[in-house]
């Protein structure tokens, strides 16, 4: 979510004095450019334990989302961000000790570690893997860095990072500093297999050092669900069966050695001997209804444990599971665990983002103000809330306090296996959103409490988009498009019954916008209904994929493959303006955006970049990264202040 200038923007009013908006445009676009910031990034793309770190000092949380790493500080669920230049995926990422640095990793091609202040200043870099950095760590005196290459890089390195890097040629999965081994100089890593015995052909996916009087001890744990320990001479010592069917991170303490397992599960044991002290309380179960707070019943299952990190400072175990979602206990009682934070984030490709409308009267709304929707893969659709305030309302129950962002799931039946949902739309009085899947279903919900009122099987493939008509033209009708080439329009005053079938398109029908009279095709009334027919037929040498009106509702800017927005008269079907919509040479133009002002245009490109162009010039105001996978959709808040994307990396 990137923050923009305030438009000041209440209600379309505001609109019908064109004279009056020139000067708040031009005010807004002097200094846009320098007032657009990363404010909040709602996912997370941690994938193991070497993707979660926390300052020992401070308490922050830092983990990847894309090209990005996100530092949260869980008791005012705030965040700062560290966004990579390079546009590659961070990998890895770990806290210095003295919690003044960050070292992290990245995938792709010729992959850099890079060391950053905690303020976002990058201070450092090397590059010496070729494929993929799979984890970092900084040593117990902060200077050193050893970096673990991908399974086909097999290479481990350790550097300097103020002056040079060593590297050598040996395959690991995870790193860890012993905080007895002192460096002075650079030296050769030689080694060789700890004696594991029985368990030498185990798949080990975590490793820890111990600390205090266990420092020379070595903790890991096998994906089968073994915690081993072996001793200062690399013997296997002792070891301990977790009790379930597989084990994937651990984090350890003076005290504590703490192993996350399948099905939302963490066990706790003694450093010394292995002895087994307690089990952490799960993680909400999958399917959860946040409204209830009715416990689990039995069968249900549990999010896998992902990774782990633990604050000695706080008594804090911060743990991300793999449903996406992050969870903060407090462990001053470790067998009476408390959760102090948690964030449930969606855990596949996000398809769609609706802003819910400004209405006139407030009295009629039902979802609190700077609400917003997202919907997945993942099959679910979220409600959220950025805004760190006490808000109820039907939907929520007059007794839910909302501290954090997310105030309710609502799970899609089909969505949960192969289909997904892949486009929302809410219509203009606030009251009904419509969904639609991969399968071709089509739903409309009530907003003041997201009951599902209607289930339509309208196509035979995903549908693609869905726009309601606008409240100017005095019907109640809402169209649906998709792969499958058609444009049905339904008229919701008549129990949804569908009024006509558009069949005119030979390929997928990628966007849908109603114009006053138009649906980009002209409507008229007759005794039998509403008849759509064509009036303009424009053919370019490029194929557009995306398409939004402006604030007049007169013109509608259209993205093209070739990267640039060719703006069309409604009525008359004739080309005005050609812009170029991306400073990239490569990729196309995926997705266009307006602004409810008039005066911003933003567009998504393959390259996953976004640019936010003044649309009256063509000047481009602001260039926007951070995404590692396609951007899916964009929204500009109804009062222009917020700017939201959604991307395939969830």
């Amino acid at each position: 979510m990137a923050e923009t200038a305030d438009c000041g923007v209440t209600n379309a009013a505001k609109w019908k004095q064109p004279a009056g908006m020139k000067s708040r445009q031009s005010a807004l676009k002097k200094s846009s450019g320098s007032r657009v910031s990363l404010e909040k990034v709602l996912g997370i793309t941690t994938t193991g334990g070497s993707t979660l770190t926390s300052d020992p000092n401070s308490g922050l949380i830092a983990y990847p989302a894309g090209c990005v790493i996100v530092l949260l500080h869980p008791e005012t669920n705030k965040q700062t961000h560290i966004i990579n230049t390079s546009r590659k995926t961070f990998s890895a990422v770990a806290f210095s000790h003295d919690g003044k640095h960050l070292v992290t990793g990245e995938s792709g091609h010729l992959p850099c570690v890079r060391v950053w202040e905690v303020d976002g200043a990058q201070v450092a870099e090397v590059q010496s893997h070729k494929y993929g950095v799979s984890c970092v760590s900084f040593s117990t005196n902060s200077c050193y860095i050893v970096s673990v290459g991908f399974q086909h890089d097999m290479t481990v390195s350790v550097w300097d990072w103020r002056v040079s890097s060593r590297s050598v040629g040996l395959r690991y999965q995870a790193d860890v500093f012993s905080p007895c081994v002192q460096v002075n100089s650079t030296v050769p890593l030689i080694g060789r297999s700890g004696l594991l015995g029985d368990h030498k052909n185990s798949v080990f996916s975590g490793v820890a050092c111990g600390r205090g009087l266990m420092a020379s001890n070595t903790y890991c744990i096998t994906s089968s669900g073994l915690l081993c320990l072996l001793n200062s001479s690399r013997q296997l010592e002792a070891w301990v069966h977790l009790k379930t069917t597989s084990a994937s991170c651990l984090s350890i303490t003076e005290s504590l050695v703490f192993c996350g397992c399948a099905d939302g599960v963490i066990r706790v044991f003694n450093p010394s001997n292995l002895q087994y002290i307690s089990t952490v309380q799960r993680p909400h179960h999958l399917g959860v209804n946040l409204i209830d707070s009715l416990p689990a019943t039995p069968g249900v299952q549990f999010p896998d444990t992902l990774a782990l990190t633990f604050n000695s400072a706080s008594c804090q175990l911060t743990c991300v599971y793999s449903d996406h979602s992050i969870y903060v206990w407090d462990i001053k009682d470790v067998k009476n665990t408390v959760k102090t934070y948690s964030a449930l984030y969606h855990s596949s490709s996000v398809w769609s983002v609706e802003v819910y409308p400004k209405l006139q009267d407030p009295s009629e709304a039902c979802l609190p103000t700077s609400s917003f929707l997202t919907c997945s893969s993942d099959g679910t659709i979220r409600l959220w809330n950025t805004r760190q305030t006490d808000l109820h309302s039907n939907l929520l129950g007059p007794d839910l306090h909302v501290l954090q962002d997310l105030l309710r799931i609502l799970y899609v039946e089909e969505a949960a296996g192969k289909a997904g949902v892949r486009v929302l739309s809410i219509s203009p009085d606030g009251q009904h959103l419509a969904a639609g899947d991969r399968c071709g279903n089509l739903r409309i919900f009530a907003l003041d409490f997201l009951d599902e009122l209607v289930k339509i099987k309208a196509h035979d493939s995903e549908v693609l988009c869905l726009e309601f008509s606008p409240a100017s033209t005095g019907l109640k009708l809402l169209a649906s498009a998709s792969r499958d080439r058609l444009i049905h329009v339904f008229n919701l005053e008549k129990n949804c019954s569908l009024e006509q079938t558009l069949n005119d398109h030979s390929a997928s029908v990628s966007a849908v916008k109603f114009t006053g009279a138009h649906l980009s095709i002209t409507y008229r009334q007759t005794s039998e209904g509403l008849r759509f027919s064509r009036s303009h037929h424009v053919v370019e040498k490029t194929t557009p994929n995306d398409m939004d009106l402006d604030w007049t509702r007169s013109h509608v800017a259209v993205g093209c493959q070739d990267r640039n927005i060719r703006v069309y008269n409604v009525e008359t079907g004739k080309l005005k303006k050609c812009l170029e919509g991306s400073s990239s040479d490569e990729g196309a133009l995926l997705k266009v955006h307006m602004d409810p002002s008039g005066s911003f245009l933003a567009t998504s490109c393959s390259d996953k970049n976004i640019t936010i162009l003044d649309y009256e010039s063509g000047e481009c105001v602001a260039s926007l990264f951070g995404h590692s996978e396609t951007i899916t959709c964009m929204r500009f808040s109804h009062t222009c202040r917020h700017f939201i994307t959604a991307s395939a990396d969830r």
